[in-house]
């Protein structure tokens, strides 16, 4: 049996202790002994000297729900980050259940998050979808969440429009099924289509099927910017009614006018809320920038939901109205591009062969590099080309207020990494 001993580094063993000078026995695949002086004979031994040693690193937070089908590499990247256990499912984001009338429709929303979804993935019941996933030979532990967005569409499509009814309990009852079949908890993405048309009664009924299997709720929220706090309150409410656990998914407050202000308003919510007994946490990663999706930066009165509707983008009247709708505020939605300009919006991913060695630079850069009037009139062209599946990273966060999550006990680090 091989044998590695750690030997001169600072243990960090996650129960909160200081770092304490420990060494590290490993005994084939197991974790012998953590003590202060060990020996074994014939050991490998990696000194630690001036390092921390660690566990694995539990990330709730990826998007890997495709990528973990490719056995051959899934696991590589995340292990080279201290990743051992990870959560799927997240910001109302899944495969599953898949639409039994137009499935390609969500998967190619979904494509600039997970990347391409395969036909292996086309399950319409959480049931088969998780007997599918436990025989996946992944490197690393995997958990899902029911992704409230993926229920939605599934139940009724591209509406915009609360639950009807016999809609509400159809998606209460997917819920309860991926409870059943091994589901962590559910994901909302209230500021995302189709969820954002949902009434709060029908976002109740969901959560309380995860609250009733001790599920937990994580929530990417309404608004991160202007709307921070109302969309905080929002989620603590529905899951006290609800009776869930309650995650505030990627923790953070857009827009330099917010920056240093909000954030603590919206932390006295969560700690008012843990005062009266309720279980709120939140997860946060340490960038001032997060990935989504162009897509995300369309206000909900010109949300594109055909083929037809992303070409019409391309159009002088299609761009005029883009324009139009990026200049107003919208009850609800946060307007990104007012609130942090194009200039801190950077394309991460297009495969659109003109843009190819822009990626990485802002779509203010690149529109002027292209000969554009102006950011509108690319992003019109953006997305009458390639629909939904472009990538960015807007610069939205600041510094001070990322540090101040990081320091609340009740926080965790999360990747939020995309496969797209």
């Amino acid at each position: 049996m091989k044998k590695i001993l750690i030997k001169n580094g600072k243990v960090i063993d996650g129960s909160g202790s200081p770092p304490t000078l420990f060494d590290v026995l490993i005994e084939g695949d197991r974790i012998k002994a953590v003590t202060a002086s060990a020996e074994a004979a014939g050991a490998e031994i990696i000194d630690a000297s001036g390092m921390y040693v660690t566990p694995g690193f539990v990330d709730i937070h990826r998007h890997f729900d495709s990528a973990m089908t490719d056995t051959a590499s899934f696991g590589m990247l995340e292990l080279l980050q201290g990743i051992t256990s990870s959560i799927c499912g997240n910001c109302g984001l899944a495969p599953v259940p898949a639409s039994l009338t137009d499935p390609r429709s969500y998967e190619d929303y979904l494509l600039p998050v997970t990347g391409p979804i395969g036909k292996e993935l086309r399950f319409s019941d959480y049931k088969a979808y998780s007997e599918y996933l436990k025989h996946l030979d992944c490197r690393i532990n995997t958990g899902f969440l029911a992704g409230a967005g993926a229920v939605a569409y599934s139940v009724y499509g591209w509406q915009q429009r609360p639950f009807d009814s016999a809609e509400r309990q159809s998606a209460a009852s997917l819920v309860r099924e991926a409870m059943s079949s091994g589901a962590r908890g559910i994901s909302f993405c209230i500021m995302y289509q189709p969820e954002c048309w949902l009434s709060e009664d029908d976002h109740v009924a969901m959560a309380a099927e995860a609250g009733r299997q001790n599920g937990v709720l994580c929530t990417h929220i309404r608004g991160e910017g202007d709307s921070l706090v109302k969309s905080v309150e929002e989620v603590i409410r529905i899951a006290d009614k609800a009776g869930v656990r309650l995650n505030v998914s990627h923790f953070k407050s857009t827009g330099k006018k917010n920056w240093r202000d909000l954030i603590f308003k919206a932390i006295d919510k969560i700690e008012a809320a843990r005062s009266r007994g309720q279980d709120v946490t939140a997860d946060f990663y340490p960038y001032d920038g997060g990935s989504t999706t162009l897509l995300s930066l369309i206000p909900p009165s010109i949300f594109p939901n055909s083929p037809a509707d992303f070409v019409a983008f391309g159009t002088s009247a299609g761009k005029a109205r883009l324009r139009e709708e990026l200049s107003k505020a919208h009850e609800g939605w946060d307007n990104m591009v007012a609130s942090i300009g194009w200039e801190r919006v950077l394309l991460s991913n297009s495969g659109i062969p003109r843009l190819s060695s822009f990626k990485g630079r802002s779509l203010s850069e690149i529109a002027t590099a292209l000969n554009y009037s102006d950011t509108e009139d690319l992003v019109g062209d953006i997305m009458a080309e390639e629909g939904s599946n472009t990538g960015i990273i807007v610069l939205s966060m600041d510094w001070e207020d990322v540090k101040a999550v990081a320091k609340l006990p009740y926080t965790s680090i999360i990747s939020d990494a995309l496969y797209g």
